[in-house]
């Protein structure tokens, strides 16, 4: 049985961890050299992914360890140029499993597509013989994806919205399309150009927009974990997270910052997965002011025992088919790693990761401040900076903790002197 409790994991050296991870997952042998570094992507996909391209940048792919999302263990794969980040992922993840770990929920694959009506001589009439047509545009939008329809998905239902602006009122049409195991990006494009003619006719106005939403708020992943108090640095820690909690919910200039913890963890997942980052971030951040002003994606509470109780609910459109994510040998490995067999189901994990990231930074502020942490593993970065050779980075990082001095300066000095270069 595979778990995520390595006792030392962030001591083993890559291989180690690698073979670990990947065991029993089916990675091919070009997955498995390309995680390993000793091959490249080919630069004929990586020209074919995107225009004009001259070359590949390369970014540190890690596990988050210590997960367990609906009673499985799970190595959660990465992608970030951060220090601390999958460290305060793995470490929050560890005050919650003993507790039972992540437990999440999704209310759906659906998506909205907004196709813009403007120069509608009767609007609120307009609106009424959309729905009256709402079964013919339906079908028309099917006929455009039968292998989706197929699959279960396609058009499940129409809304039509007036939106008022400083010269009219528009017309704006919610195509709502189940994608199934994709984002759906394209399918719901497709099929919001494919249906401007009916629209047109029905409406008798002009269709301009016609383009999917990154407001999934039809496609929510949930997770909640319960976090002990005695991991996290004790009762008062606990009571100092509800209280930053309450900041954040309250300014939205505190707001920023803390989902901006939450998406670190998010956007790493969604990006190790092949999935669209600035969509995820988008949908995120507008959902977190759907009430009209800027709040927290994350709720925080104290349970009768002093632990600590995280709920997060947030849009999470992502997929497992199609994109970068059957392209990309990288994508698709890390889905092979979390061994996912839906988009709810990493929708889901994807979420826990969020809640287990903000959970991280929340107790480092409420204890001994976010800096400590984050400047420990930050430090590695600085000796490179600094010219450490390989051999030498773990000595002058020893020394300068052990000083409790992380300035780059002082790295610095330790580098020259260790390498003896002074």
């Amino acid at each position: 049985m595979v778990t995520s409790r390595v006792k030392g994991f962030y001591q083993l050296s890559v291989e180690e961890r690698l073979n670990i991870v990947t065991a029993g997952r089916g990675l091919s042998d070009e997955e498995m050299q390309i995680l390993s570094n000793k091959q490249q992507m080919p630069m004929k996909t990586a020209d074919a992914m995107v225009e004009n391209v001259i070359g590949q940048f390369s970014l540190p792919l890690g596990v988050a360890a210590n997960f367990k999302i609906n009673g499985k263990d799970l190595f959660i794969p990465m992608v970030t140029e951060e220090p601390s980040v999958i460290a305060a992922a793995s470490n929050a993840a560890k005050a919650a499993y003993d507790l039972g770990g992540f437990f999440t929920s999704t209310s759906g694959t659906i998506m909205r597509g907004q196709i813009q009506v403007l120069d509608v001589v009767d609007p609120f009439a307009a609106k009424m013989r959309v729905l009256e047509h709402k079964e013919e545009i339906m079908a028309r939008c099917n006929e455009k994806d039968p292998t989706l329809v197929a699959l279960g998905g396609g058009v499940k239902d129409i809304e039509v919205h007036m939106v008022n602006t400083a010269r009219e009122t528009m017309v704006v049409i919610h195509l709502l399309v189940d994608t199934k195991d994709a984002m759906g990006a394209n399918a719901v494009n497709t099929m919001a150009e494919f249906v401007t003619p009916l629209i047109e006719k029905i409406t008798g106005g002009r269709v301009v927009l016609r383009i999917i939403s990154n407001l999934a708020d039809k496609r929510l992943a949930r997770a909640r974990g319960v976090f002990s108090a005695e991991a996290l640095g004790g009762v008062e820690v606990v009571k100092n997270i509800v209280n930053a909690f309450e900041f954040a919910d309250a300014d939205p200039y505190r707001a920023a910052t803390h989902n901006k913890g939450v998406m670190n963890g998010i956007s790493a997942v969604v990006l190790a997965t092949g999935n669209d980052t600035r969509a995820v971030e988008a949908g995120a951040h507008a959902y977190a002011a759907r009430t009209g002003k800027y709040r927290s994606l994350t709720k925080w509470e104290m349970d009768k025992d002093g632990n600590l109780v995280g709920t997060i609910e947030l849009p999470m459109a992502v997929g497992i088919i199609g994109g970068a994510t059957k392209t990309h040998p990288v994508a698709k490995a890390s889905l092979k790693i979390l061994g996912v067999t839906s988009a709810d189901e990493l929708a889901g994990i994807i979420a826990a990761l969020g809640l287990a990231e903000n959970a991280a930074s929340l107790r480092a502020l409420s204890a001994e401040g976010i800096q400590t942490g984050h400047m420990r593993l930050h430090a590695k970065n600085l000796a490179i900076m600094a010219g450490a050779t390989a051999e030498n980075i773990d000595i002058i990082v020893r020394q300068a903790v052990e000083e409790k001095d992380l300035r780059y300066d002082r790295i610095l000095q330790i580098t020259k002197a260790v390498q003896g270069e002074d």
